[in-house]
């Protein structure tokens, strides 16, 4: 199609009958169209260019604010050009600490000769380095035929406990298994000792290029302690951990042991997971509930690292958008869901939408709530979020778009807590911050003109769930009144 297009307009300017004139003409109308052609072929791969590079930065920005988002150490573990040459050590406050010891290794070293007595602690090390990467925790090293690990480094974390109970669930399910092997053949088995603790305790990178972890304190003392004081098969906690693990596991009292400088300290093996919160009521596997309860502790984690970069990098001028509206959308909406009945994953996930939804402020504060779900997207996922509850979270967040409408219970209630403001004793004070902040980015109105908007908007507003009618309709109702005043008085002024 394109070259009999080409060969017509060859003969319409006149190269079927060569005259010179005509000729000419041609060769340059043809030229015209081809430089035209060029340029807008030109421009248009420029804009494509420009487009991707656009996209490219914006997310690896979106990238960068999640990564800090997920730290929430700063520069605490490396210097100012990013790189760990200037590495310190560091105080954590709650670290859990395990040490795993084999039983009886002296008496198996005699049967076995020095190359299979490697290649099984490599077997059973290596399987053992699976499983703690597996539920993020930080192996720090092996001591001969010993194990040890932390949680709750580099990365800071509420859950690391718990993680590590599992982790020692799981190298024993590990063991038993080889064990059962090992009788059947007739043949020497190893047996695990595990002990753990939960304290402070000073971590630095070591070795000749910085690049291995390693803990101090008496945390770790304690730790070992543990080990050596178990029985094998059994997971030994001190009465620290039992506290931060009570609320999933099964646990029995063991007594106390005294500690050199510390006194003497509570000891609990652990049985298994409660059987509510474990795959058919059997205490060995965690079920979707266990998940759901150690996400809300989670949340913690995300919602003080969310605060915290928020105080830092929102604008000075985003007077309403601002850490407060975060923090009461946040409540409102675990009260209306709890009002309104929800499930216990529900309410994590309006709880995560709330304290979500307005992050992308920190990027821009154009399509702050495309910007809002980019962020969500990336730190969710570091957050323990599986892919379904992060679409669900970007849903949410999606409705407090103030046009878009809310078509199930969990975005009506994310919609009311997010216009919860408007039945609140201090409504007046919060439109007026909302003003300010409109003023700076969106234009001049004047006062009038905005408070007419905001008495057209309240007069069609209504509240979606039954909770927070109940909570918010009369106030709303007062403040409708408040504001219709004011528009007659600015009229009158006017006149």
């Amino acid at each position: 199609m394109g070259n009999l297009y080409f060969i017509n307009l060859l003969g319409w300017v006149g190269f079927g009958n060569l005259d010179p004139g005509r000729l000419f003409y041609g060769v340059l109308i043809v030229l015209i169209v081809l430089i035209l052609l060029f340029y807008m072929r030109k421009l248009f791969y420029q804009k494509v260019e420009e487009l991707a590079n656009l996209r490219v930065e914006r997310a690896l920005k979106v990238k960068e604010k999640a990564l800090r988002i997920r730290s929430g150490l700063d520069s605490e573990t490396v210097g100012k050009s990013g790189s760990r040459e200037r590495v310190k050590s560091i105080k954590y406050k709650s670290v859990t600490v395990l040490f795993a010891d084999i039983q009886g290794f002296t008496k198996i070293v005699e049967h076995l000769n020095p190359d299979s007595l490697i290649d099984e602690l490599d077997h059973f090390f290596f399987r053992f380095d699976s499983i703690v990467e597996k539920h993020g925790i930080e192996k720090i090293k092996t001591i001969g035929d010993a194990y040890m690990a932390a949680g709750g480094i580099p990365d800071k974390s509420r859950i690391h406990s718990v993680k590590m109970v599992l982790v020692a669930m799981e190298i024993h399910d590990y063991m038993f298994a080889l064990r059962a092997g090992k009788i059947e053949q007739h043949q020497d088995f190893w047996e695990l000792r595990v002990g753990i603790h939960t304290g402070p305790v000073i971590a630095g990178r070591v070795g000749r290029n910085k690049t291995s972890l390693d803990i101090w304190g008496d945390t770790v003392n304690i730790a070992s302690r543990m080990e050596s004081s178990g029985v094998p098969g059994e997971i030994n906690i001190t009465g620290t951990t039992y506290l931060l693990v009570k609320s999933f596991f099964v646990c029995e009292y063991r007594g106390k042991m005294p500690i050199k400088y510390k006194g003497e300290i509570d000891m609990y093996f652990v049985k298994g997971i409660i059987p509510d919160l474990s795959v058919n009521g059997e205490g060995k596997v965690p079920n979707e509930l266990f998940h759901v309860r150690l996400q809300h502790i989670r949340f913690s984690d995300l919602e003080e690292a969310i605060m915290e970069r928020l105080e830092k990098e929102l604008p000075k001028d985003i007077y309403y958008h601002n850490v407060k509206h975060t923090i009461d959308v946040v409540t409102q909406a675990e009260i209306i869901a709890r009002g309104e009945g929800v499930s216990e994953e529900e309410l994590l996930l309006l709880k995560t939408a709330a304290l979500m939804h307005d992050t992308g402020f920190i990027l821009s504060y154009d399509k702050h709530e495309q910007n809002s779900i980019d962020l969500a997207q990336e730190v969710l996922r570091r957050f323990d979020y599986s892919e379904e509850q992060i679409s669900q979270v970007v849903e949410l967040i999606e409705v407090t778009h103030p046009k878009a409408k809310p078509v199930n219970k969990l975005q009506y209630i994310l919609k009311d807590a997010d216009l919860d403001y408007l039945g609140r004793a201090d409504f007046i004070n919060v439109s007026d911050h909302l003003y300010q902040e409109l003023q700076e980015y969106n234009g001049k109105m004047s006062s009038h003109e905005w408070n007419k908007k905001q008495f057209d908007f309240i007069s069609k507003h209504k509240y979606y769930t039954e909770t927070a009618r109940k909570m918010r309709q009369i106030n709303k109702d007062k403040q409708l009144e408040k504001l219709k005043i004011m528009t007659q008085v600015d009229s009158k002024e006017e006149a």
